[in-house]
């Protein structure tokens, strides 16, 4: 079995009304034709590159293309409308498919509102946020009330990139915006939450970090003996990172072997990325793990394990609820 929690979908509706509210940061010209829609015709392509990969589910979410904006009545109207047409493509998916909920961020009284309406009522597994919400850090404290309503879920929290590439010009002027400007939020988000005390201070979340942490695996010795100035404990990075999962989306057998290495196999679980990765680049994602030098034990634990422990009774009955 093979569960990807690392998937997007992308309804055209849904991205229109972001653009009539002024857009994203990251705008939503690069979710668009790329067959990320709920339509029949979208579904079953999505289900026919599933079955030559063999992966079995996958967990859906419309990040970057987050609800996120100053006003309170946009955020929480597109918030619902991900939700919903999520929600919809789940049924219409023969119990191959779960779904994050998106939060309308940065309202922190709505967003409970709406992770409430979404375990309660759509039957989602989890919610998704971005590493950055209008320029703000997650780890930044205006959030963690949101963060203890989540801990009095035990909820698993997708973390994905905002696509800012760290407002940094110097990387989006060099068009590295996904290669490394990804990673590099993944890296920074990931920190940044430790510096915070998040993970401990909540320590019932569940916390995905994408892209196997961008360059944390490579840089976590650096990381440990450069700690004194920025952590305020003397807690060493390496081992607050083993608070977080991680997903495979990387495809460069060495550095996952790094992250194995550096995490444990246990806290990996399967990401593809699609549709930005599609078709061959699809099965890459998945088959590189098996032919990375893992032995099977990892390799099992990775694709389906750490997922079904992870979610658990949520994961079954959003299967059982869609079937």
């Amino acid at each position: 079995m093979k569960i990807d929690v690392h998937a997007h979908l992308y309804p055209v509706a849904y991205l229109d009304l972001l653009d009539s509210f002024g857009g994203t940061a990251v705008g939503t010209a690069i979710a668009r034709g790329l067959h990320a829609g709920p339509t029949a015709e979208d579904i079953e392509r999505r289900l026919a590159m599933m079955d030559k990969a063999g992966v079995d589910v996958q967990i859906l979410s419309v990040s970057p293309q987050d609800p996120y904006f100053p006003s309170l009545d946009q955020s929480v109207k597109a918030a619902r409308l991900a939700n919903d047409i999520c929600a919809s493509a789940v049924a219409q998916g023969r119990g191959r498919f779960a779904a994050f909920a998106s939060l309308p961020l940065p309202h922190i009284d709505a967003s409970v509102a709406e992770m409430k309406r979404c375990y309660d009522e759509l039957g989602m597994i989890g919610v998704s946020v971005s590493t950055t919400i209008l320029g703000a850090p997650l780890a930044d404290a205006r959030f963690d009330g949101l963060f203890s309503e989540l801990d009095g879920r035990e909820a698993v929290v997708f973390i994905h990139p905002s696509g800012v590439s760290l407002a940094s010009f110097i990387v989006t002027n060099s068009h590295f915006d996904g290669p490394l400007g990804s990673p590099f939020e993944d890296t920074v988000c990931a920190l940044q939450l430790i510096q915070a005390r998040v993970p401990e201070r909540f320590p019932r979340i569940k916390f995905i970090s994408s892209h196997l942490g961008g360059c944390l695996p490579f840089l976590m010795k650096r990381i440990d003996v450069q700690a004194r100035v920025f952590m305020p404990t003397p807690a060493l990075p390496s081992e607050e990172a083993k608070r977080f999962w991680y997903d495979t989306v990387n495809a460069h057998p060495a550095a996952l072997r790094c992250a194995c290495e550096t995490f444990g196999s246990d806290r990996l679980l399967l990401g593809t990325d699609t549709p930005y990765w599609q078709d061959d680049l699809y099965n890459l994602a998945v088959d590189y793990i098996r032919q990375s030098g893992l032995s099977a034990q990892d390799a099992e634990r990775i694709y389906h394990e750490n997922a079904a422990a992870l979610f658990g009774d949520k994961l079954s009955h959003a299967h059982r609820s869609s079937q």
